[in-house]
């Protein structure tokens, strides 16, 4: 490829003399003069590369060794940055405090390099001088480079230290702290964004593209924080957008993805990008890991703008760049996934955890991934070999890990497991998190199920594929799976349980749960016969796949399964979660037909604040994972007015 980088893959020194700069360090002028502190972006341009051609320890020790005191603009901020991935990787607090202090010295440090503040009187006169405004587009044109760049680089710092706050923070006093730092940073974002505008627009009048004084690095440094700040914005539940939208915050997705886009040159008609390697700047493959995170994995949330093809373009380039780039093989695993193609997606995580063994941590995503994976082929024992490592090692969430093995574990049967599922089992609800003083819905949810099956005698019906079905298994599954092998499974409870349809009060030893099981193994029904009908529009279909069940006679199985639950799902004791997620499953599912009315019309329903369930009074508070059901509704109601995919 013209202009790419020569991918770094010895794990051993390279001879100096037969590498470019970006493979070679740059030499490091001293001592450090913070006026010259842009001459430090060829250093952590090569301190970037390192880390993403999985030479994570290198980057870090590059950085230390060419600024021991951190006192260096981008040296001191990027070790920072690389301090998060840690602490976010690893979830532990001492990483997680580790990082905040680190981001804390980089702000200090963007702090001293940043354009003073006028004095009180100058502030006050500039609001009728816009000669001497000390705000806005007009004070940042009066920056040198070197202010411009502290100024982005300090909005940076705020946005990492709130994103590792949030995580880190027990309390909502604490979250309130960091929600106020990421304010902070939006509003030099926006400040940044709009004297590039303005900037270009001037070029624009002297018949030029752009302004070419201002540097790429910066660029895509703001593209970078703008864009993201978008998308994330664009994310948020409806009720919450509202309330920031109060304060001026408005997130445009399409405008966020159009800017982080451009950071590299993407376009969807080509397969290349405009600007090569040589010209791009410091931010550019974080932008390009933005967009990867956003197509390959807030899709499971999300419809509008999702691009698979997109994805595949930006990965292509960047394995091309990066072959033993941890974090592109992720993404190509992922992609994989979202095809509906889990085994191939499995060897791309073996790849991942084979290319590196220096932050072990990175290995969880793998076994994390794989644990789905595996479970999208149902392949229980694979998965539950995947959770047990996880429940060993890991710590993002072990009440999470620990539920995922004895659900695995149960499904399997025999007494010996459902034993060690007992014992598992009891330990989740002390397991449980929570971040800004709130519970962790995923957690909740778990702990919720793993009471019941205390409760009923350690029995729970078809644990595994529920738990599957909020990581969208059966949706990532290939049909042949779902028919041969999710179905049966289905059928096999269903039996059972109909078994006792003329005395529901004797089931499981009068345990009141008979339609909870029943409306559960329906639901779980539909959702396969959905997609057997209609595969995600990102699945790829085996050529000449030939099925045993019709389309016509799926969808229609499936919407019987659903209606059912409409009929009785009143009598739901403790999994009121069931009839609101299938409203919302039959919303998609006559959209996927082409009913879009009664599409609708499921849809609102969940958003309508009815007690969909009737037997409310049985219900204490929300059901469960009621907040992510919103997020995906609104999302699907989106997706319907601009007639995109569901």
């Amino acid at each position: 490829m013209s202009g790419s980088t020569t991918p770094i893959t010895p794990t051993t020194p390279a001879t100096p003399a037969s590498l470019s700069w970006t493979t070679i360090p740059p030499p490091v002028k001293r001592p450090y003069s913070p006026s010259k502190a842009l001459d430090d972006l060829p250093g952590l341009s090569h301190a970037l590369h390192l880390f993403l051609a999985s030479h994570m320890v290198e980057s870090e020790e590059y950085c230390l060794q060419n600024d021991p005191e951190k006192e260096r603009l981008y040296y001191a901020t990027g070790f920072g940055l690389i301090q998060c991935v840690k602490a976010l990787m690893s979830f532990e607090d001492e990483d997680l405090t580790a990082a905040i202090d680190h981001v804390k010295h980089g702000c200090v440090i963007a702090s001293a390099h940043r354009k003073r503040t006028a004095s009180l009187t100058t502030r006050i006169v500039g609001l009728v001088v816009t000669s001497l405004n000390t705000s806005g587009v007009g004070f940042i044109k009066t920056m040198t480079p070197v202010e411009r760049h502290a100024e982005l680089v300090y909005a940076e710092g705020l946005y990492e230290k709130a994103i590792v706050g949030i995580a880190y923070s027990g309390d909502w006093l604490a979250f309130i702290k960091e929600a106020l730092n990421m304010r902070t940073a939006f509003n030099i974002y926006r400040q940044l964004w709009k004297f590039i505008e303005a900037s270009d627009l001037e070029a624009q009048a002297r018949g030029l593209p752009e302004d070419p004084t201002i540097d790429a690095h910066f660029r895509t440094g703001v593209y970078l924080g703008v864009g993201s700040a978008n998308l994330m914005l664009s994310l948020m539940p409806s009720k919450l957008l509202s309330l920031i939208e109060l304060f001026g915050y408005k997130g445009d997705r399409h405008f966020g993805l159009q800017l982080l886009y451009r950071a590299g040159g993407w376009t969807s008609e080509s397969s290349e990008p405009s600007i090569s390697s040589d010209r791009e700047g410091l931010r550019r493959t974080i932008c390009d890991m933005t967009l990867l995170i956003f197509h390959l994995v807030l899709s499971s949330f999300t419809f509008d703008g999702v691009d698979i093809g997109m994805a595949q373009k930006i990965l292509d380039y960047n394995l091309k760049r990066y072959p033993n780039g941890v974090f592109f093989l992720f993404g190509q695993g992922r992609l994989y996934l979202c095809r509906s193609q889990p085994g191939q997606a499995i060897e791309y995580y073996k790849k991942a955890m084979e290319v590196q063994n220096q932050y072990r941590n990175l290995h969880h995503i793998s076994y994390w991934e794989m644990a789905i994976a595996y479970l999208a082929l149902w392949d229980v024992s694979a998965s539950l070999e995947c959770w047990k490592h996880l429940e060993a090692e890991a710590t993002w969430s072990k009440a999470t890990y620990t539920y995922g093995e004895a659900a695995c574990l149960l499904q399997l049967g025999g007494d010996k497991n459902i034993e060690e599922a007992a014992r598992l089992m009891s330990k989740v609800p002390g397991l449980r998190q929570r971040i800004a003083g709130k519970s962790i819905p995923l957690e909740k949810f778990i702990a919720r199920k793993s009471r019941k099956f205390q409760e009923q005698g350690k029995r729970l019906v078809l644990p595994t594929l529920e738990f599957g079905y909020f990581f969208n298994c059966i949706g990532r599954a290939p049909r042949d799976v779902i028919i041969h092998k999710m179905l049966p499974a289905i059928e096999e409870t269903l039996i059972n349980i109909k078994a006792h349809e003329g005395n529901p009060a004797g089931y499981a030893g009068g345990s009141n749960t008979f339609w909870d099981d029943i409306c559960l193994a329906k639901f779980l029904e539909g959702i396969c016969l959905r997609y057997v009908a209609h595969p995600d529009p990102d699945a790829v279909i085996p050529e000449g796949e030939k099925l045993d069940i019709s389309q016509s006679d799926a969808e229609s199985r499936s919407k019987a399964a659903f209606e059912f639950i409409f009929q009785h799902g009143t009598q739901i004791e403790l999994d009121h979660y069931i009839v609101y997620y299938a409203h919302f499953e039959m919303g998609r599912l006559l959209a996927c037909s082409g009913d879009k009315e009664q599409a609708r019309s499921h849809l609102d329903l969940v958003f309508s604040g009815k007690a969909l369930d009737v037997n409310a009074a049985a219900r204490k508070g929300k059901y469960s994972m009621e907040n992510a059901l919103h997020v995906r509704t609104h999302a699907a109601l989106e997706a319907l007015d601009r007639g995109g995919r569901l």
